[in-house]
């Protein structure tokens, strides 16, 4: 490739991060020579909330996330998906494992650090170190900045998060919080693959209505049946909610599998800060008017009451991660079929 084909995307990047042992030329090697990779800070910002991020881009700090991207041999304008960690940060199986599946598929990658770049390793323990809305913010940047580029085809861009990471990926599949992104040309992402996703249950569990409350890309999401951090139950009814509401909708149980099964690590960890919300929880949030109701009454909740309902019935502390190698691979698997279908890829 030569590098005037590459300016115009290169062009939309703030900063280009460049490894000691790298020139800025070998981030832009000869298409022949094999997939390259690079890392790249992009343009985003730091909402501090939901209600900031529906007043559209900008809100908040600045920011430049960091993207890993992995590009696929060949020539052809293809497709691309883009990944978005979960409250442990970018770790091994985004930068080795999934961007190797993808490539041969000839899938282009972008696995997104919004952590590094705001000073931050974890927030296993404290998730208000950084906004569930800022990692929204930076999937839609990463979206805008991976539909320039010359190698992939804009309709054909999926989005595939883990754990808090599987909360932005079906949220930017509503279409009150991707409007209010003023994206060009109504870019869109084509597909969400949420997996061991957050927010299926509580607060940040949006209200399914019917009509016009996704995109409608399909979206398929993958869980670990003996998953103790985010409970599968809780997932596969809010799955059936949105599939009911008009959303095309899979589901993939993998059993005996834990949260963060993809890891390489297979050693059973517990995690004992982590902060987790109880499946019993009834809490969810309507996108329209922003108040948040009991499911199981259908009441408001506010002040104290809210606060109430949290600490009796929503927060939990403490559980566990394994990486399962044959869970994994099966996942993959469900994957790449789903992508064949939805992206057109190989």
């Amino acid at each position: 490739m030569a590098l005037r084909r590459f300016t115009p995307w290169l062009a939309a990047l703030p900063l280009v991060l460049v490894s000691p042992l790298l020139a800025a030329q070998d981030l832009i090697p000869d298409m022949s020579a094999g997939p390259p990779t690079g890392r790249y800070a992009f343009a985003s910002s730091t909402p501090r909330s939901l209600p900031d991020l529906l007043k559209g881009p900008g809100q908040g700090e600045a920011a430049q996330p960091v993207g890993h991207w992995f590009l696929p041999p060949g020539t052809d304008r293809g497709p691309a998906v883009i990944l978005i960690h979960g409250s442990g940060g970018i770790y091994d199986a985004m930068l080795d494992f999934w961007p190797k599946q993808f490539n041969a598929a000839g899938i282009a990658v972008l696995a997104v650090d919004s952590f590094g770049p705001r000073g931050v390793k974890s927030t296993a323990e404290d998730q208000s170190q950084v906004p569930f809305a800022a990692d929204t913010a930076d999937a839609f940047a990463a979206l805008k900045l991976v539909a320039s580029h010359p190698r992939v085809d804009p309709a054909r861009i999926a989005i595939m998060g883990f754990s808090r990471g599987g909360i932005t990926t079906w949220r930017t599949a509503v279409e009150r919080i991707a409007a209010a992104q003023k994206l060009p040309d109504n870019l869109r992402f084509a597909a969400h693959v949420p997996l061991y996703a957050g927010g299926c249950v509580g607060a940040f569990r949006l209200m399914v209505k019917p009509g016009v409350f996704t995109t409608k890309a399909p979206m398929l999401w993958v869980h670990g049946d003996a998953d103790d951090y985010t409970t599968i139950g809780a997932c596969r009814d809010y799955a059936e909610r949105i599939g009911k509401a008009g959303t095309p909708v899979e589901f993939v149980t993998l059993e005996g599998a834990m949260h963060k099964f993809d890891q390489d690590d297979t050693r059973r960890l517990n995690v004992r800060g982590a902060q987790r919300t109880l499946e019993t929880c009834p809490l969810e949030l309507d996108i329209d008017t922003l108040a948040t109701y009991d499911r199981n009454t259908g009441q408001r909740v506010s002040g104290e009451a809210l606060q109430a309902l949290t600490r009796q019935s929503c927060s939990a502390i403490g559980a566990h991660v394994q990486g399962d190698r044959a869970a994994r691979d099966k996942a993959a698997q469900a994957i790449l079929a789903f992508f064949r279908k939805t992206l057109g890829s190989r």
